[in-house]
């Protein structure tokens, strides 16, 4: 035998002897066998991530399920030493000898390899001199390969593995058990890798880690398994015989495979670091890469490949570095050694000539700068022109195609590309280079006659050769990534960025798409059997519902706000439930594809998911703790119990967080601690068993802890719990005894496991890898291990007909089971651990056992010694400690029920509240959308009063969860903090006056209030309330409260008007101020609530005003308006979200709630006034839903509003609800009744106008009222859900206020809304101003830019861009031209440039200089060149004319860009030439200062200046923003803020290049302003403060108003206004003395 040693190196470096030990009985003589088949060896050595790399050598591989049988922990696994250890005694297989061939490669081995004897030496080519790629080999996908008893088989996979011997596999056939069928997802590392196969009919992609292939007429799915990493580049020749992949992960590692048959021919490292692109010539003897080496340099290298299947090796023909940009390489057609590329400034033409790469440059002139992003070489009619007849086309960013002759290397013409215009648009659909919004393509592709161009604004166009008219133009859901035609010409395949591949049949113009795929990793699955649906949810913000039997998509649903993280599918109605990390859960129709119900009673992400199989109940636990009971039984889904603090804390977002059995008994989770597992009831939520299970992992010294649950088959009674020292436990789910473990075989813990219904197979996902285990042998705890994901699997479960596997992470793997239902085979009889006592681990702790006190929790260490326990106690027979419930009213209750004095009740009752448990009957199988009675725990009826002035704190319940209402007030958060010190000025000395508010607060509810007799009209904007003259638009502002206000209220005369606050940590309780509405005085302060105030009302004599708190505050406050003395209060038991006075009846008032009607009597008894409630539910004609709104009709009539839009009539007199309606399709939150009409308004966004003239006479025939009579005149369809209202005597007309912040003048009778007062809705980013001072234009989060008149405010103009934020803005400065030429210029979050036009309303130019949000935009001082900085500190210079970037500047590359402002300068002045002076600012405390001359294409440098780094905000954690601006009174002073590390204003003389002066700051400021005529500096703090500093003087004076960081404040150009923005809260400031000092 020959083993080949290279000079200089020695035989032991490159080889591994192995030798059989004949003598050693351990190793079983089936291990050397002989077979028809190659055998292998793979050593797998016992490691936390990706085995090590290469001991493998194999012949051509075959495309299989990669496997591996795992051994018991017991085994003892060889060791590792490097990339291989040369004395692991690895026992090989051997056949008959022949020497080993040893092909040569471009590069060194490592350490060590393994030889191996065989008759056909398996050979991967390359694989003895070249360096590999440590998790190429670790997995080896395409080998087959058995673990078992501490023993290493391994064989060359074939269709039928081969078995191992009766005594090792006969408890675990067949080999392997899983088939992988198909995969859905596409894309992984890169999406712009899609092939035609020669004959068309097949299409080959990469989905992460996987290669498929595609039959685009039968669906058909096969794979290429190999690779370990992401696919970075595919590579097809031209006879479909050889494909070439390159996996992501450096080193790169390249495969060649037989395309055919699907076996890896060759397996090698490139001399790169990474490759982004792989091409074939036309005959497949040469393969291209392009790629990065280790310095980020260029790399293109060329392979020989002819020897490739002949018993020959790849070899590296030529190598070449270069500084070039490229981004597309392409091998021309008619000589495979001829190529071109393409970049960033750059086309040159490449040739492979005497085994070397050379190279040049096609002079592009002009256009030099360009960003060329595909190319393509024309293909002849009848492939038999000559070379020079061929035309390379060549396509860029900003919409140019550039015709290329290859053999003189000049551009013959350059077009450029526009988008179709509407018919009658002036715009020609091709134009010149300098005109027009051209096409940003990022590819092309070209059959004989026809160019495809694919585009970032997501659309396909067909342009013929001459690019005279466009053909066809389909649009896709995405950014289109590549285009590539069919072999025929006919079809057009097409990828985008949004993970989309389909392709465009020319002929028919049809558009099919082959293959979706999530963006990000899927988080969670359900599927459910009767539709064969699967939903899926994902981090790229979407929930998918798929088809299983054909892996096509049915629905999607994105939510760009919030991230879904769990999913569930109910098991008998078109509905998906979805958890979502705002703490949301919403119900979906998969028939309506509507949202059938919200609910926001959780506070956190939202970690589990979970529907019993009978359908009758949801439940869902989030990040904060909670866990929430909803009945199923309606569409709806109302909210039955919330249990706080019940579920771990630590959970992360998971499908085995909640745990149902199989006969929908019992709910499991981990809780309270990740120590504990729980067991609960599923119908009463009842705790019936709590299992510890921290033992203790003696090899980490830490306790162990659940990570993931699941139920056995029911009429097994197993619990499986996953522990975080990679084992599995299986606990009796009655008693919690432990019955056996199943070890795992490394030490990563396993985050999903399912158990087939027949209790045969067990799945287990640990990292990258499924395991299969059989779930009853216990005397060889083997599994089969299977790969093929690049990234964690984040769960694996069964399909419902058990015939199938899933499994989820980078994408969705389908599985076939190959396991044949054996139809005698039962499942085994286990007994279990109540029968068979205390076990190995199961001993009773006795510590911890029967003296354990009742309610203490379990799971602390209670040994004598202090030390963990190390064994799994049993669990305790105390009863448990109670749980913080949040439930509805008991069934049981008749509604009425009496309150005695607060001494009383003390008496009774000690301590908390009792919870009890309502009787139920069976959980039966409802039908979907069939009214049951809501289930759960109840609080028992207390019966209490208070005095006027006791304290009711001990008579609260636990706290309640947030209803799921959004009628319910909840403050917006805010990140700022209160100001402690500050300067107001005395009155009559203050330099600014409040003149006028900007916006409505659509966050609160009722908090605008009209009187159309008086004209007195009144609305809240953060904390001030704004009183505007509706004739002429006069403002006045009452300042005083310290937190946002949340309702108003107005006394019936108009006299008073009461406002309530929230509380914050300035203020412990709630403010309610009581106005003087004739003087705009405040006259009294009360306080009485905790949290917030949720509805304010005065009785109808205006001697009482009544206050009810939120739901962290249940309690309704009684005061008297003579005095503002609190006259009564009561706690109530549940969350109330409206209260009224009776109209006719000054003692009594009405509060509406969770499923009832409470009527409240006062009672006079002395001095002390005494209220009695009486509770009447809502009929269960209605349903189970909650009331949010009331108003009294004709007497004695009540009308309420409920969630699910019905409006209920009450009789006040006998106590009952006599009709019902639909009058809405969401929840109504507002009702205003007057006459004959009613008015509602609900979160559909529509208000609607009722005649319920027949109302009172239908109350006389009682239940056998019928809601015919009722009908509606009127509908209007607003902004945003419906929060206040008020209209006048005759309804006829009235103001509306919605949540998008915006006041609305409603008049029926012209069936029309006006808009009175509006505001961004969301963060105002950006305020600039018009020169000549009549409009100024602002810039939302929401993606608007709103033009404003000045003078008035009024909104003019709306620009809106959806699912972007406008973050900067700029308008064209005076030396642009004529007013009627003036512009305005936005910067976007994903780096686009927008230029709007005000004179026509509309955009006139799209563009793209940076890839990351743009942060800052200024104007030269000719108007002609826009600056702009991003997000990654990188500055572009560009023409608004042409729309070309000219210049990058990175100077600050690493930290966003805070500020860009530029000014002029006198040419030569600071010793620089230039005309315009202008400063970038980071957020890394640096500013740089330029000179420059644009015309002349000259900048330069004229200072730099770095500060260190300033502490960071309290409120946020971030440091503050670098803030610097030229001094408008000295040209060559910079003022900084938020530079250095102290609070201070900075001055800087670019002259004297040091620090001049500087002044104290109370803190760090978020915004900067300089007056351009007094020398005033306005800047804005996070403590909600304003503050004006005169430089003259150094006086400085503070100014309250703002609801949060004061972040923008800007002069207007003639320095008379200020304007400052807090969030979308804008207020306009009057200068006084703004004039020149």
């Amino acid at each position: 035998m020959a083993f080949p040693v290279p000079k200089g190196e020695s035989w032991h470096d490159r080889y591994v002897h192995v030798r059989f030990p004949r003598d050693n009985p351990k190793v079983p003589s089936q291990l050397v066998q002989k077979s028809d088949s190659p055998i292998a060896a793979v050593f797998l050595g016992p490691a936390s991530q990706l085995p090590p790399p290469p001991v493998v050598f194999g012949e051509p591989m075959q495309n299989v399920s990669p496997l591996v049988q795992m051994p018991s922990p017991t085994a003892v696994s060889a060791p590792r030493r490097g990339l291989g250890d040369s004395s692991a005694k690895v026992p090989m297989c051997s056949g008959s000898p022949q020497p080993p061939q040893f092909p040569s490669a471009p590069s060194l081995l490592p350490e060590a390899s393994l030889s191996c004897e065989h008759s056909e030496v398996p050979r991967v080519s390359g694989l003895n001199t070249s360096t590999q790629d440590p998790t190429a080999w670790a997995e080896a996908a395409d080998v087959h390969t058995v673990v078992s008893n501490g023993h290493v088989l391994a064989h060359k996979s074939t269709e039928m593995p081969v078995a191992l011997d009766a005594a090792s596999c006969k408890h675990f056939l067949p080999d392997p058990i899983l088939r992988l069928k198909g995969v859905i997802g596409f894309g992984g590392h890169s999406t712009k890798w899609a092939l035609w196969t020669k004959d068309g009919t097949s299409v080959v992609y990469p989905c992460h880690a996987v290669i498929v292939v595609l039959h685009i007429d039968t669906g058909e799915q096969r794979f290429f398994l190999g690779h370990t990493d992401k696919v970075s580049a595919l590579a097809l020749d031209g006879s479909s015989a050889l494909l070439a992949s390159a996996q992501a992960q450096p080193p790169s590692v390249v495969r060649l495979w037989d395309f055919q048959t699907g076996g890896c021919l060759s397996l090698f490292q490139s001399p790169m670091h990474t490759i982004y692109s792989l091409s074939f010539s036309g005959s497949g003897a040469l393969l291209y890469g392009v790629g990065k080496d280790g310095h980020g340099r260029t790399v293109v290298v060329a392979w020989s490949t002819s020897q490739v299947g002949r018993g020959g090796q790849v070899v590296v023909l030529a190598k070449v570095h270069t500084d070039l940009d490229i981004q597309a390489f392409r091998v021309a057609f008619f000589d495979g050694t001829r190529m071109a590329s393409c970049g960033r400034g750059s086309l040159r033409l490449w040739r492979l000539r005497g085994g070397t790469l050379r190279s040049c440059s096609v002079d592009l002139g002009e256009y030099c700068t360009l960003e060329l992003t595909d190319l393509a070489f024309v293909q002849a009619q009848d492939g038999h022109r000559a070379p020079l007849d061929y035309t390379l086309y060549v396509c860029s960013r900003n919409g140019h195609i550039l015709e290329i002759d290859h053999q003189r290397m000049a551009v013959r013409c350059i077009r450029r590309l526009l988008p179709s215009r509407t018919p009658g648009s002036s715009l020609p659909q091709k134009s010149t280079f300098s005109s027009g919004l051209g096409i940003a393509i990022s590819s092309l592709s070209i059959s004989p006659t026809v160019c495809a161009v694919g585009s970032e604004d997501g659309c396909l166009r067909l342009w013929p050769l001459d690019f005279s008219s466009l053909l066809l133009e389909a649009e896709q859901e995405g950014p289109v990534s590549s285009v590539c035609f069919s072999p025929d010409g006919l079809r057009v395949l097409s990828t985008t960025s949004s993970g989309h591949l389909g392709f465009l049949d020319i002929p028919s113009q049809e558009y099919t798409v082959l293959a979706r795929s999530h963006m990000a990793p899927v988080l969670a699955i359900s599927t459910e059997q009767s539709r064969g649906q699967l939903a899926t949810v994902s981090l790229d913000h979407t929930v998918r519902i798929w088809d299983l039997a054909t892996l096509r998509q049915l629905y999607d649903c994105t939510s760009s706000d919030e991230a879904p993280s769990a999913v569930a599918l109910h098991p008998k109605s078109p509905a998906v439930f979805c958890g979502f990390s705002s703490g949301a859960v919403r119900s979906f129709s998969l028939e309506t594809a509507g949202v059938l119900a919200e609910h926001t009673c959780h506070h956190g992400t939202i970690t589990g998911l979970v529907v019993t199989p009978d359908g009758n109940f949801l439940f869902s636990s989030c990040s904060q703790g909670s866990l929430a009971q909803y009945s199923c039984a309606v569409s709806q889904c109302p909210v039955l119990c919330v249990a706080v603090n019940a579920v771990c804390q630590d959970a992360h977002p998971g499908p085995n967080t909640l745990a149902v059995s199989g006969d929908s008994r019992l709910l499991a989770f981990v809780g309270p601690s990740k120590y504990t597992v729980t067991v609960m009831d599923s119908a009463s939520l009842n705790e019936l068993l709590r299992v510890d299970v921290s033992t203790l992992d003696l090899a980490s010294n830490h306790l162990d802890w659940a990570v993931a649950i699941c139920f056995g088959p029911a009429a097994l009674g197993h619990l499986l719990v996953s522990i975080s020292s990679d084992k599995v436990v299986v606990l009796d789910a009655l008693s919690g005894r432990t019955i056996r473990e199943l070890p795992s075989v490394r030490p990563i813990a396993c985050s999903s496991l399912a158990l087939s219904e027949d209790a045969h197979f067990l799945l287990t996902a640990t990292s990258r890898a499924i395991r299969v285990w059989n779930y009853w042998t216990q005397a060889d705890s083997s599994c089969q291990v299977y790969i093929g994901h690049s990234e964690p699997v984040q769960a694996v479960a069964f399909t419902p007909d058990q015939q199938h596997v899933l499994s989820v992470g980078d994408a969705i793997f389908l599985w076939d089971v190959l396991a044949t239902p054996d139809s005698g085979r039962s499942m085994p009889r286990v007994p279990l651990a109540h029968e068979v006592g205390p076990g190995p681990g199961q001993l009773e702790d006795p510590a911890c056992g029967a003296d354990r006190l009742p309610g203490q929790l379990e799971g602390a260490a209670c040994g004598a010694d202090g030390l963990p326990r190390q064994q799994v106690p049993v669990p305790s027979q105390g009863p448990p400690p109670r749980l913080d419930m949040c439930a509805m009213p008991p069934e049981g209750n008749d509604g009425t029920f009496c309150m005695s004095n607060e001494e009383e009740l003390c008496k009774e009752s000690q301590g908390p509240p009792v919870l009890v448990e309502r009787e139920t009957g069976g959980a039966g199988s409802a039908a979907w959308g069939s009214v049951r009675r809501s289930q759960g725990l109840f609080m028992s009826p207390l019966c209490h009063s208070w005095s006027s002035t006791r304290s009711i704190q001990e008579a609260r319940a636990q706290p309640l969860a947030r209803p799921d209402s959004y009628k319910h007030f909840t403050a917006r958060y805010k990140a700022s903090t209160v100001a402690e010190s500050t300067s107001f000025p005395p009155e009559g000395a203050k330099q600014l006056h409040l003149r006028t508010v900007v916006g409505y607060n659509g966050n609160g509810r009722a908090n605008m209030v009209w009187k159309p007799d008086t004209g007195f009209f009144a609305y809240t904007c953060g904390r001030l309330v704004v009183v505007e003259d509706l004739h002429s638009g006069a403002q006045k502002h009452w300042l005083g409260h310290p937190e946002e206000i949340s309702t108003l209220a107005l006394s019936h005369n108009s006299q008073v008007l009461a406002s309530a606050s929230c509380c914050s940590s300035a203020a412990a309780r709630c403010q309610i101020r009581i106005w003087d509405v004739p003087g705009g005085l405040c006259q009294q302060l009360i306080f009485h609530h905790n949290t917030a105030v949720q509805a304010l009302a005065f009785s109808p004599d205006d001697k009482l005003l009544v206050s009810l708190g939120d739901y962290g505050d249940c309690t309704l406050a009684l005061w008297s308006t003579a005095t503002y003395e609190l006259v009564s209060s009561a706690c109530l038991l549940e969350s109330m979200h409206g209260v009224a006075f009776n109209p006719w009846d000054a003692s009594e008032l009405t509060c509406v709630g969770t499923g009832s009607v409470a009527f409240w009597f006062l009672q006079q008894r002395g001095a002390d006034v005494n209220l009695q409630m009486h509770r009447e539910p809502v009929p269960e004609e209605v349903g189970a839903v909650e009331l949010t709104a009331l108003c009294y009709g004709a007497a004695p009539l009540l009308y309420c509003g409920s969630s699910s839009g019905q409006v209920c009539v009450w009789d006040t007199c006998a106590g009952r609800c006599f009709l019902a309606w639909e009058a809405d399709d969401g929840e109504i939150g507002v009702l205003l009744c007057l006459g004959s009409r009613l008015v509602s308004g609900s979160n559909t966004k529509r208000l609607r106008l009722w005649s319920v003239g027949a109302v009172p006479e239908l109350r006389r025939k009682g239940s056998g009222a019928r809601s015919s009579s009722v009908f509606m005149e009127r509908e209007l369809t607003l902004d945003g859900a419906v929060v206040s209202a008020s209209f006048d005597s005759s309804m006829d007309m009235g103001i509306v206020g919605t949540t998008a912040g915006t006041l609305w003048y409603v008049s029926w009778a012209e069936g029309s809304s006006t808009r009175l007062v509006s505001g961004h809705r969301s963060k105002v980013n950006e305020v600039v101003f018009s020169p000549d001072e009549s409009h100024c234009a602002t810039g939302g989060e929401d993606g608007s830019v709103r033009v404003w008149s000045l003078a008035s405010m009024e909104l003019v103009i709306q620009f809106q861009v959806l699912n972007q934020s406008c973050l900067c803005l700029a308008w064209s400065p005076p030396s642009c031209g004529h007013p009627e030429q003036q512009q305005v210029v936005a910067g976007y979050s994903d780096g686009t440039l927008r230029v709007f036009s005000i004179a026509r309303t509309s955009m006139e130019l799209k563009m793209q200089p940076h890839r990351a949000a743009l942060m800052a935009l200024a104007f030269s001082t000719d108007g002609q060149t826009i600056l702009s900085g991003d997000k990654d500190g990188v500055v572009a210079v560009s023409r608004l004319r042409t729309g070309i970037t000219f210049r990058v500047l990175s100077d600050h590359q690493g930290a966003p860009i805070c500020t860009i402002q530029s000014t002029s300068k006198k040419y030569g002045d600071l010793g620089v030439e230039g005309t315009d002076l202008w400063l970038a600012a980071s957020g890394d405390q640096r500013i740089s200062v330029w000179a420059s001359d644009w015309l002349r294409d000259c900048c330069d440098l004229l200072d730099w200046l770095s500060f260190p780094a300033p502490a960071t905000l309290e409120a946020s954690g971030l440091p503050p923003p670098s803030l610097a601006a030229f001094c408008p009174w000295d040209g060559a002073l910079l003022v900084c803020v938020g530079l250095g590390a102290h609070e201070e204003v900075v001055f800087y003389s670019l002259r004297q290049k040091q620090v001049v002066e500087k002044m104290s700051l109370p803190f760090f400021a978020m915004s900067l302003s300089l007056s351009p005529g007094a020398r005033f500096i306005a800047i804005g703090f996070a403590e909600c403060t304003l503050r004006l500093l005169d430089c003259m003087s150094g006086v400085a004076q503070d100014f309250t108003g703002h609801d949060d960081s004061v972040h923008l404040c800007r002069f207007t150009p003639s320095a008379r206004l200020l304007f400052t923005a807090a969030h979308n809260e804008i207020l306009v400031w009057e200068v006084m003395g703004h004039g020149c000092s």
